[in-house]
C-alpha cells in the first residue's frame, strides 16, 4: 500500500523549487562566499547575501540582522549561551526564564546555564497549552536578562502570543528570544512589531534542506551582545565562524521567498484537511484533541484515541506515518513531557498521536488515513 506522509512538523520535503535553485552552487557556482578575490567567491557572496535578504523579509528584519546556523538547535544555544555568557549581560544578571514545553534544544541549553550558575525559572501552562502572562509578569526579576518563549510548540502546534510577551519584554527591559522553528513561514511574523530581539528557525520544516538555519539578532533598539559558540575567522558578525553552506543557505532563501509569497492560501488549506482529518476520526472514534483548539498553527492536529495504545497502533498502520512524540524525543521512550506538562494521565499520553499536514498533503491521503485508522482500532 502506498504510503501518507502526516510528519511534516518532523521534517519537510525538499519543494522542487528550491532544489532547482539550490542545485548550480552544488555545481558550477562552487565558490566560497570568503574568498572574494576571485569571481567564483564574489558569486557564492552574492547568493548568500540574497539570500539573507529573503530571509530578513520573511521576518520585518534588516538582512544584517540575519546570522546563519546549522540549524534551529544551535540558533537556539547560540542564542541562550551567547547572551547569557556576555560579559555585557553578566553585569546586568544571572536570570532567565523560559517555559516546560520548550524544544530540547531550549531545555537542555538552559539544563546546561544553570551548571554555569544562571538561574532559570520554568513556566507552567495551561490544559491548552498556553503561558500565564501574569506568571511571566512575575516571574521577571531585576536580575532576569532574558525570556526565551517558542512560538509554536512543536508537538501540539499551540501558538504562544509572542506579540504581548514581546511587549511585556520591553517594558522590562527584558530581552526576548522565540524558537519559531515550527511557525516561520506558516504564521505572519514581525520582528518589530512582536517585540522579538532573538528569533530561531530553521530551513528544514519550510520545505527547505536539512543541516542550515538562521539566528535574527536585533542590531538595535535595543542592540544585541551575542557571544560566539565557536570561533575561527570572525564569520558572520563575529557570531559564527565557519565556511558557510551555500547551497543550503540559498535553499533557504527560497523556501522563505515562497513561503511568505503562498502561505496565506497555503494555511487556508491546510486549516481544512486538518478539520477534515479531525473530523473524520472524531466522528468514528473517542478522540480528544490535545491543545487549544483555534491558537495552533494549521497544520497540527494533537489527538489522543481513548483506551488505545498509540505505539501499538502505528504498527497497525506502518504506511501511515505519524508521530506519537517530537522527533527531538523519539530515541527517548517515555510519555510526552509536552503533554504531561498539560496535565494529561498516562492513559492519556500513551494513546496521543501527533499528525502534521503541509504543502503537499490531499484530500485523498487525509480520507485514507481516516479509515486505516478507523479500521486498525476496530481490529484491535
Amino acid at each position: 500500500m502506498t504510503s501518507v506522509y502526516l510528519d511534516y512538523a518532523a521534517t519537510t520535503p525538499v519543494d522542487p523549487r528550491v532544489l532547482e535553485a539550490m542545485l548550480p552552487f552544488f555545481t558550477t557556482h562552487y565558490g566560497n562566499p570568503a574568498s572574494r578575490q576571485h569571481g567564483s567567491g564574489d558569486d557564492a557572496h552574492s547568493a548568500v547575501e540574497g539570500a539573507r535578504t529573503q530571509v530578513a523579509q520573511a521576518l520585518g528584519a534588516d538582512p544584517r540582522e540575519i546570522i546563519w546556523t546549522s540549524g534551529a538547535t544551535e540558533s537556539d544555544n547560540l542564542a541562550l549561551q551567547g547572551v547569557a555568557f556576555s560579559p555585557y549581560y553578566m553585569r546586568r544578571g544571572n536570570h532567565v526564564i523560559t517555559v516546560a514545553t520548550e524544544h530540547k534544544a531550549v531545555l537542555d541549553a538552559c539544563a546546561y546555564l544553570e551548571t554555569r550558575g544562571i538561574g532559570v525559572t520554568y513556566l507552567a501552562v495551561d490544559p491548552s497549552g498556553r503561558i500565564d502572562l501574569g506568571e511571566l509578569r512575575e516571574a521577571i526579576t531585576p536580575s532576569t536578562i532574558l525570556v526565551s518563549i517558542m512560538h509554536a510548540n512543536n508537538e501540539t502546534g499551540v501558538l504562544q502570543p509572542i506579540r504581548e510577551i514581546g511587549a511585556l519584554c520591553r517594558e522590562k527591559d527584558v530581552l526576548f528570544h522565540t524558537d519559531a522553528t515550527q511557525s516561520f513561514g506558516k504564521v505572519p511574523i514581525d520582528v518589530e512589531a512582536d517585540g522579538i530581539d532573538l528569533l530561531s528557525l530553521s530551513a528544514h520544516k519550510v520545505y527547505g534542506p536539512k543541516g542550515v538555519g538562521a539566528l535574527y539578532v536585533r542590531r538595535k533598539g535595543p542592540r544585541v551582545r551575542c557571544v560566539p559558540l565557536q570561533h575561527g575567522g570572525g564569520h558572520e558578525r563575529g557570531m559564527r565562524s565557519g565556511t558557510l553552506n551555500v547551497p543550503g543557505i540559498v535553499g533557504l532563501g527560497a523556501a522563505a521567498e515562497l513561503a511568505l509569497r503562498e502561505w496565506v492560501d497555503e494555511q487556508d488549506c491546510v486549516a481544512k484537511l486538518r478539520d477534515r482529518l479531525e473530523g473524520g476520526l472524531m466522528e468514528c472514534l473517542d478522540v480528544r484533541r490535545n491543545g487549544h483548539e483555534t491558537e495552533r498553527l494549521a497544520g497540527f492536529a494533537n489527538l489522543s484515541f481513548a483506551g488505545v495504545d498509540a505505539d501499538r497502533l502505528m504498527k497497525e498502520i506502518p504506511e501511515v506515518h505519524v508521530s506519537t512524540r517530537s522527533a527531538c524525543t523519539s530515541a527517548v521512550r517515555q510519555p510526552s513531557y509536552v503533554l504531561a506538562a498539560m496535565g494529561c494521565n498516562d492513559a492519556h499520553m500513551a494513546g496521543s498521536i501527533r499528525f502534521s499536514l503541509g504543502r503537499m498533503t490531499t484530500e485523498a491521503e487525509v480520507d485514507t488515513v481516516v479509515s486505516r485508522i478507523v479500521a486498525a482500532i476496530g481490529a484491535m
